[in-house]
């Protein structure tokens, strides 16, 4: 054998430079081939490298060559549990434990549900996911892996934890448990437990003995006295030698049976507080069964294969198995429920036992019960059930984190783009005032687009607001409903009114003459008969007006609750006043029509020709007797003159005629200018509105008689300070996340290979 090769290799492993170590104790085996010494010490060398893989190649190697030296399967356990293979790493233990039932390390190390160099690595891990839940990440909606404890009531949930965390859980009957329990045990080498309770932002100290009584308080001060749950939940840590390195949530019993005391929806508060912890795909279902039940009946099961179909997700743990243990083996075996993760069996203490006594005893029953000893050793026991908890914790941690830091990263942006959207909280009145001309000036732009240019990109899909078309529209139903008015105090039948009226306008004169006295009262009746139309149009397109520039002026300023209130009320006045200088306008248009007859379009006469050349039609049917006697052609083909044949011989019928004709041809006009001096007028008075006016008003109202207005705005709006408030702290929480993540990542690449 090279000693010199062993020397050098030990003084460098002694001096951690595994490297260096791996080299000479290479040496020393090309010398030395058969050298179990030399292989077992490159193994640890190989380990402390994260070569994982070499060092149980090693380790093997050491054991062929020395079957009976129990150091050798130590190596191999301890390069087993490198590659996170606990149940080769157990068994292991278990052949060195036979060759040396003595050895303190290798009983140690088989007993403790999991060995300190894998600690060094989980625990980090687990700080990690800790950390971030104890920052509340979750409420960004960023979901963390969680170990969630699920079971229907007295399936035995409180035993397993208490077994996991060598202490006592409250107990007694109906509910125990009822708020979420956060459980984060860490393996602690001070011999003096340390353990405290953290909820409603503080933190209580507490111990072994009065832990359940700390617990039975707490659950008092979040869920009210009684049996009430609630979902906030309640975070118990328990710093302990010997525990594992493990965060689970124990979850309410699911019960369906209210009980005295007990809310009669218990059943649905319970469900839905289980529901939202298991959904989340990152969230790995501890499902608690008592061995006697049958498997597929049960109701957490149920639950869980709504969320997790395939069962990938899910790991039973079946207790009790001491008072069932005649078929356990079929149902764990068999797998009827898709329990993708598997099952382990467990027997949890009992009475006054210690949790040694418990887990000699546990070990005593599945060694040596004739049901119970058929079942594979790597899936009983609550050693076992740590180990599997642990590897599964790791697996999903580091499966999980880059996505989690993905999230993070694309969340904080998304906060830090809305925050800087959000306006600029001002300072200053000069800032204030920089900040209203901005407003007014955009207000001004869109109200330009909208009631001017008829563009309207900013408002696409709401139509009330393309300003051009709807008021075209409303013209034309404007001049429809001019046209279609009738004189309701009027005769119905053709050139009575005419007749009374030039019988009553008579006078000492000339014959043949018609009297302008007949034409104008004719002419002032019908004008009044349609009086109201351009009144209630104006009113309407005003109200449409003033609701496009409130809208707008609302928009441009809704984070600025003050200048909101002071642009809407001085658009309000402002509209106010346009529409009284309208309805002025309109009243003296309608004056001016009653006034006189007048009109220098040549196309009064041309139409009022045309009509006349009806008169000989007219003429015609006058001499006809029937009951119905129609004019036969042009615009007065279907109108009856029956009830003028007794006065077709007089000339007052044909002057009425020549009354009626001059009236229509007239009338035609009169339409037209109210049409379209209404059209210019509101075109006019719109533009002076959104180019004048509406700035003029509002700096009016805003700035105030003494000018200092513009101080109300420096006050943000509630609504924009919560929300800038919530951004700050939402993006704070994320930043904190993301250095809280970025520190493992480079971990996760070096040391975990999954």
């Amino acid at each position: 054998m090279d000693s010199g090769a062993m020397t050098k290799g030990n003084a460098a492993f002694a001096a951690g430079n595994y490297s260096d170590a791996v080299r000479h104790f290479t040496d020393g085996i090309n010398s030395s081939p058969n050298n179990h010494v030399l292989y077992s010490n490159r193994s640890a060398a190989y380990a402390g490298l994260n070569r994982f893989s070499e060092a149980i190649s090693d380790a093997q190697k050491t054991v062929e060559l020395r079957p009976v030296w129990s150091k050798g399967y130590s190596r191999l356990a301890a390069a087993h549990m490198g590659r996170h293979n606990y149940d080769d790493a157990v068994s292991s233990y278990k052949r060195g434990l036979l060759i040396d039932p003595s050895n303190e390390a290798l009983i140690s190390a088989h007993n403790a549900p999991i060995v300190s160099s894998y600690n060094d690595k989980i625990r980090p891990l687990l700080d990690t996911i800790d950390r971030l839940r104890h920052l509340k990440v979750m409420q960004e909606g960023i979901q963390l892996p969680t170990i969630v404890v699920v079971g229907d009531q007295s399936s035995g949930k409180s035993s397993v934890l208490e077994s996991l965390a060598g202490i006592s859980l409250p107990r007694g009957q109906g509910i125990c448990t009822r708020v979420p329990l956060i459980m984060r045990l860490q393996n602690h080498p001070n011999p003096n437990p340390e353990i405290f309770l953290e909820f409603n932002g503080k933190t209580v100290p507490t111990d072994e003995e009065n832990i359940s009584d700390a617990i039975s308080l707490a659950t008092e001060e979040i869920a009210g006295k009684g049996k009430g749950i609630s979902n906030k939940p309640l975070t118990l840590v328990v710093k302990k030698n010997g525990v594992p390195d493990l965060t689970m949530v124990d979850l309410p019993g699911i019960t369906r049976v209210p009980v005295h005391g007990q809310p009669d929806d218990i059943y649905e508060q319970i469900s839905k507080i289980i529901m939202e912890f298991i959904t989340p795909e990152e969230s790995i279902i501890l499902n608690v069964l008592s061995a006697g039940i049958d498997f597929s009946t049960c109701e957490s099961i149920r639950m869980s294969q709504k969320v997790d179909k395939t069962g990938q997700r899910t790991l039973a743990v079946v207790t009790k198995a001491d008072k069932s243990p005649e078929g356990l083996l079929e149902k764990v075996t068999a797998d009827d429920v898709s329990i993708g993760l598997g099952y382990v069996c467990v027997r949890n203490r009992i009475g006054d036992e210690s949790y040694e006594e418990a887990r000699a005893e546990e070990a005593r029953l599945f060694d040596t019960h004739r049901h119970l000893s058929k079942i594979n050793k790597s899936i009983v026991g609550i050693p076992v059930l740590a180990e599997r908890l642990v590897k599964i914790q790791a697996t999903i941690i580091v499966k999980c984190l880059p996505g989690i830091v993905t999230k993070i990263n694309e969340k904080l942006t998304a906060n830090v783009e809305e925050l800087n959207k959000l306006p600029k909280h001002l300072t200053s009145v000069s800032e204030a005032m920089t900040t209203f001309m901005y407003i007014l000036g955009c207000a001004k732009e869109s109200l330009r687009k909208i009631l001017i240019r008829g563009e309207f990109d900013e408002y696409p899909d709401e139509k009330e607001m393309h300003g051009t078309a709807r008021v075209f529209e409303m013209l034309n139903k404007y001049s429809e409903e001019l046209r279609s008015a009738e004189d309701t105090n009027g005769s119905e039948k053709f050139l009575i009114d005419e007749i009374k009226v030039l019988e009553e306008t008579k006078a000492i004169g000339l014959p043949n003459f018609l009297p302008k006295a007949a034409f104008l009262t004719l002419l002032k009746k019908k004008v009044k008969s349609i009086s109201t139309i351009p009144s209630d149009f104006t009113d309407k397109v005003w109200s449409y007006v003033e609701n496009v520039v409130v809208s707008v002026l609302l928009r441009h300023s809704v984070n600025y609750p003050q200048l909101v209130s002071s642009t809407r009320r001085a658009a309000k006045k402002l509209i106010a006043k346009m529409k009284q200088r309208s309805f002025d306008y309109v009243n003296d248009i309608v004056e001016m029509e009653k006034l006189t007859d007048y009109t220098c379009n040549p196309d009064y006469s041309a139409s009022w020709s045309k009509l006349m050349a009806h008169q000989e039609d007219f003429k015609k049917a006058l001499q006809r007797f029937y009951s119905v006697s129609y004019i036969g052609s042009g615009v007065l083909e279907k109108t009856d003159v029956a009830h003028l044949y007794e006065l077709r011989e007089k000339d007052i019928v044909q002057e009425a005629f020549d009354v009626k004709m001059r009236m229509m041809a007239y009338w035609e006009i009169v339409l037209r200018r109210m049409v379209d001096n209404m059209a210019l007028h509101l075109l006019f008075n719109v533009q002076k509105l959104v180019n004048k006016d509406v700035e003029m008003e509002i700096v009016n109202e805003v700035i105030g008689p003494k000018g200092n207005g513009l101080e109300n705005i420096l006050e943000e709006s509630p609504s924009v300070a919560g929300r800038r408030h919530k951004l700050k702290n939402s993006i704070e929480l994320l930043r904190e996340s993301k250095d809280v993540v970025a520190n493992i990542m480079d971990m996760i690449t070096d040391k975990f290979d999954y």
